[in-house]
């Protein structure tokens, strides 16, 4: 194995090639990209509308176990995946998110991957990176100025100011934003209500950016986006505001897909953000069909366990899309195994066979989960340093009782020659073409039910419950015309229920739904589960503590 370094020493050492010669890797001519300096770039939207009607790749989802504060790194596998596919001839590029300054800042730290399976320029993904983000939290913020002002000089349309349901956003995690009264200072001001912020990842606009197949679509998803209602209940749109056509022009630069690299220099398109707890946790729709017009074969990831990532990926993106995964990458550790097995974080580094049993009924149902899809599914176990081959022998012989093999990795230490033999299980996989995939469930299925089906099949719960006002919102939607749209579950990730600390493979619990949220330009309905917020705080030590920039102009401590 390679020396121990940090991620960001590996990253900043990186020998990085010219976005041109990465461009080149997937024919991509010099005259078609915007670059970003000389290591990022954009793919013109002209440009994919050229590409030839050739067969599609092969799709591979990166799923993971119920994430932990141990890691699991999926990320990292989805990188080294990447790059083991290139090393054994397969032409290939990786899609994923681009990383929220919240989690930068916050808990997580950087999210590029990690060890020698990483994107880079790294520094420049974790922070600001192209400027997507800030033309979504702009657009966003747009709208919801308009809002006010348009009740401000006369509200011809009757918004109810207690009915406006749209909040402003901001990139970073500001528990302080949560509830606030906005318009005070008089009447030059307009006229007082409470308000709040959300998370930039939590936004529609965010959601909508990631699921629109052009301009066009995006145009008409923003228009779509209801903004509150009138005192007698009629839903405001933000195309009665006129609104949707500047937002579009604030998003047009921002959809293009940012076009990056990997360590061993593979293309990689790093665009979208969702988050998976609270929003549906995919990259953008553009950036991974124009991958699979340029590539034999995708990789990709959804966020946090597959329970909300891989569930969203398949019955949002890959609906709307009409996209069809060929397999599916669920990544594992053993410290994550032992913490689902009850073991304490500062005793994970001990070997502990029978805890590692214990913990992998939380595995078990994921494979249970994605096998509901109809994708064949392999193991990754994203290997540390203190693992002991006993406790990876467990984790094999459990995953052969579901004729499911699991690998080994060591992609994070040695990069994608970590990770061949995976590589070569997952072409085996694709080229058999064992995929049937379906989702859990048929768009004609009623709102509530389909969220008590995704409580039940994948969370293991007897039931959902809500409140009357609740359950009425849920028939309401339906009434309006609603129905037909997917649930998107905004839910702790911590846990298959909604209590945080509740590990392993909890069953025969309730899922409690305290409120639901339409997206209709996104089209999909939010069920807001237990205490989840879509303004995340910052934790006591934040990673921000950490980060700063040497004598030199060199980023430090963003790990």
């Amino acid at each position: 194995m390679a020396d121990v370094k940090s991620d960001i020493d590996i990253a900043q050492a990186a020998d990085m090639m010219r976005i041109g010669d990465i461009a080149a890797k997937l024919d991509i001519g010099a005259d078609d990209i915007v670059p970003f300096g000389h290591h990022k770039a954009k793919l013109p939207l002209d440009y994919i509308a050229r590409l030839p009607d050739r067969p599609d790749g092969k799709l591979i989802l990166v799923t993971a176990i119920t994430p932990t504060p141990a890691g699991e790194g999926k990320t990292t596998t989805t990188v080294g995946l990447g790059d083991g596919l290139n090393r054994i001839g397969k032409r290939t590029a990786i899609c994923l998110r681009e990383p929220s300054l919240g989690p930068s800042f916050g808990m997580k730290g950087g999210a590029a991957g990690g060890g020698y399976a990483q994107v880079v320029p790294m520094e420049d993904i974790n922070l600001h990176f192209t400027g997507d983000f800030h033309a979504i939290g702009a657009a966003n913020n747009l709208l919801a100025a308009m809002i006010d002002n348009h009740v401000y000089w006369s509200n011809q349309l009757g918004l109810d100011v207690r009915r406006i349901n749209w909040k402003r956003v901001v990139d970073m995690n500001d528990r302080a934003l949560r509830k606030i009264t906005a318009s005070l200072g008089g009447v030059a001001n307009g006229f007082p209500r409470e308000d709040g912020f959300d998370i930039t990842v939590a936004s529609e606009v965010m959601a909508i950016f990631c699921l629109a197949e052009d301009l066009d679509d995006l145009q008409r998803r923003l228009g779509n986006i209801i903004v509150g209602y009138t005192r007698d209940r009629r839903p405001v749109r933000a195309s009665e505001l006129e609104a949707h056509g500047a937002m579009t022009a604030l998003l047009k630069d921002a959809l293009s897909p940012n076009l990056v690299q990997t360590l061993e220099n593979n293309p990689a398109f790093v665009h979208g953000g969702p988050f998976a707890n609270i929003a549906h946790g995919c990259n953008s729709v553009i950036a991974t069909k124009t991958a699979l017009k340029l590539a034999d074969y995708v990789v990709t990831e959804a966020g946090f366990g597959a329970d909300l990532g891989a569930e969203k990926f398949f019955d949002i993106k890959c609906r709307k899309a009409g996209l069809k995964p060929d397999a599916a990458v669920i990544v594992a550790t053993i410290r994550a195994l032992k913490m689902h097995g009850g073991v304490a974080r500062d005793e994970l580094g001990q070997e502990n066979v029978q805890a590692v049993r214990d913990g992998l009924e939380n595995l078990g149902r994921h494979i249970r989960n994605i096998g509901q899809f109809g994708v064949p599914a392999v193991v990754g176990i994203n290997r540390f340093i203190a693992d002991t081959d006993a406790e990876m022998a467990a984790v094999t012989d459990y995953c052969a009782e579901f004729g499911v093999e699991a690998f080994v990795n060591t992609h994070w230490a040695d990069g994608g020659a970590g990770i061949e033999a995976m590589a070569h299980k997952v072409v085996d996989m694709v080229e058999n073409g064992g995929a049937q995939f379906r989702t859990l469930y048929e768009d004609d299925l009623g709102l509530w039910e389909k969220a008590r089906t995704i409580a039940r099949n994948l969370y293991g719960a007897d039931d959902i419950i809500a409140d009357k006002k609740v359950r009425d919102q849920f028939a309401q939607f339906e009434k309006d015309g609603f129905g037909h749209f997917p649930i998107c579950m905004a839910k702790t990730q911590y846990s298959f229920s909604t209590d945080p600390n509740l590990k392993g493979a909890p069953s025969n619990h309730v899922v409690p739904i305290r409120e639901i949220r339409l997206s209709a330009g996104a089209e999909f309905v939010v069920a807001v589960c237990g205490d989840i917020m879509t303004m995340p705080g910052l934790p006591r030590q934040p990673a921000a503590a950490q980060i700063g920039v040497d004598c030199d102009g060199r980023i430090t401590g963003l790990f």
